[in-house]
């Protein structure tokens, strides 16, 4: 393969209500190479979640997409829908925000973990479950063979994330999207997560895209920062987290708290979207 593994180019998502549409997507394009981690930032509702359902095809029927999304030289627009099967199950791997949300509760752990090798790919049984302990040793579990057998809600937060991380790592993707694995961990299980997470992509050459508030966790996992502001993407590169210059970043790194220095109060974003699309026509 000589271009990238994940191409977004001018991507917009509009929501055809009743009596109107809505623009929620607006011109997002970025590219993530092989083995390339890419911090996608913003606020609550800037499209970041929605950019990475777009990238899968699971947006609502609602929704109508154009522009180009091409994984490793292939439209996924265009997929049929057995190619469009292949792809989510073989090539894309999802770590959601939380991982409660997203296990069968009446299933142990080993059911989970298992399934898809078992289901999807013919895996014996007793095969899958060897792959799956060592795999669960290698995110940090401990004592996974008595994983296996538990329920989810046997399981901490920082535990189950662990076990969410090595359900993707199973199959094998080419590519992670990850929309904020953290967030509803404690700060040592953030840490802990991320470290496996990036130890693991390194490892075995894996494309991510890493959605996140954190913009500090980005910077120390990603090779690139792409911020993200009403459905588009202002500013993207290497040096974003160093030397912001879009207003909307500039604005953004200026109102995280810090642990360097003490202020009475943090600054308030003033950025909206009239400021926006002004500098749009003047740009």
């Amino acid at each position: 393969m000589t271009g990238p593994l994940l191409r977004l180019e001018d991507v917009q998502a509009t929501l055809r209500l009743r009596h109107s549409e809505q623009t929620l997507l607006n011109g997002v394009s970025f590219e993530i190479g092989e083995g390339e981690a890419i911090g996608l930032v913003g606020e609550s509702g800037s499209g970041k979640s929605l950019t990475t359902r777009a990238i899968t095809r699971m947006l609502d029927p609602r929704f109508r997409v154009t522009g180009k999304i091409e994984f490793d030289g292939t439209s996924v627009l265009d997929m049929s829908s057995s190619a469009l099967r292949r792809y989510r199950q073989n090539d894309v791997g999802m770590i959601f925000q939380d991982p409660r949300a997203h296990v069968n509760p009446v299933h142990t752990v080993g059911d989970f973990l298992t399934e898809a090798l078992v289901r999807d790919r013919g895996v014996d049984r007793r095969d899958a479950e060897r792959r799956a302990v060592t795999l669960l040793d290698e995110v940090g579990v401990r004592n996974p063979e008595a994983r296996l057998r538990q329920y989810p809600h046997e399981l901490s937060g920082g535990l189950l994330q662990r076990v969410m991380i090595a359900s993707v790592l199973l199959v094998e993707p080419r590519l992670i999207l990850a929309d904020e694995p953290t967030t509803a961990l404690d700060v040592t299980a953030q840490s802990d997560v991320m470290a496996i997470l990036d130890e693991q992509r390194r490892a075995r050459g894996l494309a991510l895209l890493f959605i996140t508030h954190d913009l500090e966790l980005a910077a120390a996992c990603c090779d690139r920062l792409a911020v993200m502001y009403a459905g588009e993407i202002v500013e993207q590169g290497p040096r974003v987290y160093n030397a912001p210059e879009h207003p909307y970043t500039i604005e953004l790194m200026g109102a995280r708290p810090s642990i360097e220095e003490r202020v009475a109060r943090l600054p308030v974003l003033t950025y909206n979207r009239q400021i926006h699309d002004q500098l749009k026509a003047e740009a």
